[in-house]
């Protein structure tokens, strides 16, 4: 049985952990004593250690066949130092990864205005986070270079689940920017991302990108009152971008000043995979009715 590891084992890496159960050898880092009895029981064996402190990832040379990295960068800077000490560990295995899957963002596109991007489009990141995802990839792609490694880059929008809906904002009445001054936005269900991260453990050609992303075509404000109406909350007031940079915290403004329309015909291609959730509404018809049956039972006073 191959041994995969996983390098942050946080939702999506243990979503991706039940589809691979009983099919591989599961391994994952963690930095935190508490979290070993949960990842034990979701049959991945722990292996303590921390990508800020490279002294503690001695244990990582037990040669895993592969490698999927979920794990994000610091929040500061340009560079990631992370995936740095991470790679520098692995280089020392006994046997260096075969395959390797980062799941990285879309924000390395940058602002597209709009426009259809397939991953052949250049990069061009806006945030601090987005170049820090810039230089992850790099340094991956020629290290997998270098040692002949087959790298998947998997791409991910704005991740959504029935856990993951912007309710609160919707509630808090956070405005969204007029149909004139919207932005495109792009999603992709937890479960499919964890799909495609098996699919490209697999499946994924060398060296490659992918997007990863639903077949959906929406904007920001189009996205919000879709959940809004799902669960009968009020849509968020539209506002001009000029109020928006009044009423917005910057770090919520800073996703509405990128539009893109991403591509996932390379994804369908070779990966081969097909949409469990093509679009939110196949989330939203299923768990909204029952989200507010629940609600409706509550005491008028607990609603």
């Amino acid at each position: 049985m191959i041994r995969v590891l996983l390098i942050g084992c946080g939702d999506i890496a243990l979503r991706t952990a039940d589809l691979l159960r009983g099919k591989v050898r599961l391994y994952g880092l963690t930095r935190r004593n508490d979290e070993i009895s949960k990842l034990r029981g979701r049959g991945i064996v722990p292996i303590i250690g921390d990508l800020d402190r490279y002294h503690s990832l001695e244990r990582l040379r037990t040669a895993p066949f592969a490698v999927l990295h979920f794990a994000p960068p610091p929040t500061e800077g340009r560079d990631d130092p992370r995936t740095a000490r991470l790679v520098a560990a692995l280089t020392k295995a006994r046997i260096i990864p075969q395959r390797f899957v980062y799941i990285s963002t879309t924000g390395v596109y940058g602002d597209c205005a709009g426009a259809s991007v397939s991953e052949t489009h250049p990069r061009k990141p806006q945030t601090p986070r987005a170049k820090r995802r810039v230089a992850a990839e790099d340094r991956l792609r020629n290290w997998a270079r270098r040692y002949g490694v087959r790298l998947s880059l998997l791409r991910a929008p704005g991740i959504y689940a029935q856990t993951r809906l912007p309710l609160d904002r919707i509630r808090q009445g956070t405005p969204v920017l007029r149909e004139e001054d919207d932005v495109f936005t792009n999603h992709i269900h937890a479960d499919d991302l964890a799909r495609a991260a098996v699919a490209a453990l697999f499946r994924g050609k060398p060296n490659r990108a992918y997007n990863i992303c639903d077949d959906a075509e929406l904007k920001l404000g189009n996205w919000l009152d879709t959940v809004a109406d799902a669960f009968h909350l009020p849509r968020p007031p539209r506002v001009s971008w000029e109020e928006a940079e009044v009423r917005i915290a910057p770090m919520l403004l800073s996703f509405m000043t990128e539009s893109r329309r991403l591509s996932n015909a390379r994804m369908k291609r070779e990966l081969r995979l097909r949409l469990e959730f093509p679009t939110p509404d196949a989330l939203l018809a299923n768990i909204a009715p029952r989200a507010l049956k629940k609600q409706l039972a509550l005491p008028l006073g607990a609603r």
